[in-house]
């Protein structure tokens, strides 16, 4: 397992302006024991596609790290900075009490494992909130929620989808945005991301925009296309309301000239934006060519708002829908932005696309990192001269995620 450097520098710079400058530092989640929780009769209402081989996917996710390490890019590892957070008082009982909040266990089983939390170390907590409680691990609180559960009910539920931590925090310039994570099953992800971010030393004073409690916004469907243009699908994960939320913070804070609203398929195997769409360098993405001809932008403005305005008395400008290709080049200056075709053919790549080949991760321009078993796609990157750092997902993308879903960029260099 690749050691993680967690005690970083409080004050560090962090924050990305696009997709593609060059990797510094990512956070990543390494596959562990909330995996193992997962079962056939619970894998669909946590959220996770499949049940996977957990000691290979650690060592493909390992290699993964690895790979990102000998690029010269720093690694944390969230569940490292979880209980490092621990370390704080104050920050534990915040977890707890929100974590309590959010069971439906019953008084008598609150007041039991309120004190059993509050007793655990740092590295306790962080397991028990992270890799869950099961009703029949508890050893007081027995009452009538403990009595009529079955014994292998989860008191508080594993978060096997923390593989993916893209979806619970996005950094713009030197500001992280705390999503709020559309599905029950994953709120939790996103409370004890922002505790993080709030607490730990690694991130003090970096200044916050949205919240686990706001309107509902994904980090998969937030793509920074170049400085000052943000892409955000809206589709099963990321309502119309969290866009137009989070565009107002964006320009309130002076992030953002020009906000893409781009609605995308309400299908399984097109959750995020990110699923569909990548980019791979300063002007070129890899694209799933199925929807390429039916994919349109909303471009959204907010001209003329005084510096400073408060996110609620700007008036938005809403274009009129425009092929996303075309208004994704608009508002970033440029004469094309060049899809680069997922697969070969139609049928190879729909394959392709349900096996993650959309879903790369740039580690600098025209270097990415994807999946070695999408032949076809990494083949037309190549041919467009990105350097592909092949990597193996036969169990990692068993939750249906690729190196961009896994990985949280907290600092890349500024593009020029």
């Amino acid at each position: 397992m690749a050691t993680n450097p967690t005690s970083g520098v409080p004050g560090r710079p962090t924050g990305a302006d696009s997709e593609v400058g060059r990797l510094r530092t990512v956070m990543l989640h390494r596959p562990g024991p909330e995996l193992q929780r997962l079962t056939p009769r619970n894998n669909d209402r946590l959220l996770f596609d499949g049940i996977p081989w957990v000691a290979r996917a650690q060592d493909e996710h390992d290699a993964f790290a690895a790979a990102l390490g000998e690029r010269g890019v720093e690694v944390l590892y969230l569940t490292d900075l979880l209980t490092e957070t621990f370390a704080d008082a104050v920050a534990r009982d915040r977890a707890i009490d929100t974590a309590l909040g959010s069971l439906h266990i019953g008084e008598t089983m609150r007041r039991w494992l309120g004190p059993m939390l509050h007793e655990s170390s740092p590295a306790e907590l962080t397991a028990h909130l992270t890799c869950g409680v099961r009703n029949d691990e508890v050893r007081g609180g027995f009452g009538l929620v403990t009595s009529l559960l079955p014994r292998d009910d989860f008191l508080i539920d594993p978060l096997p989808n923390l593989l993916f931590t893209r979806d619970s925090s996005v950094w713009v310039r030197d500001q992280v945005t705390i999503t709020s994570l559309a599905m029950p099953a994953r709120a939790r992800e996103t409370q004890l991301t922002e505790l993080i971010y709030a607490s730990h030393p690694r991130f003090a004073g970096a200044p916050r925009l949205h919240g686990w409690r706001d309107e509902h916004v994904e980090g998969g469907d937030v793509l920074l296309l170049a400085p000052g243009v943000i892409a955000i699908g809206v589709g099963e994960r990321t309502t119309p309301a969290g866009a137009e939320q989070l565009a107002r913070e964006m320009f309130a804070a002076g992030l953002a000239h020009t906000v893409l609203a781009v609605p995308i398929a309400q299908e399984r195997a097109t959750m995020h934006l990110d699923t569909v769409c990548t980019m791979v360098d300063v002007d070129k993405v890899v694209m799933y060519p199925n929807v390429a001809d039916t994919l349109t932008a909303y471009a959204v403005t907010a001209e003329g708002a005084p510096a400073g305005a408060a996110e609620e008395d700007l008036e938005l400008h809403v274009a009129e829908a425009e092929p996303f290709l075309v208004a994704a080049a608009k508002a970033m200056e440029i004469d094309t932005l060049h899809q680069i075709d997922t697969g070969l053919d139609p049928v190879t790549a729909e394959r392709e696309q349900w096996d993650d080949g959309n879903n790369t991760l740039a580690v600098a321009p025209r270097v990415a990192v994807a999946y070695e078993r999408n032949d076809e796609t990494n083949s037309r990157l190549e041919e467009a001269g990105i350097e592909v750092v092949r990597i193996a997902g036969s169990e990692l993308g068993s939750g249906r995620g690729g190196p961009r879903c896994m990985s949280c960029p907290v600092e890349r260099d500024p593009l020029p």
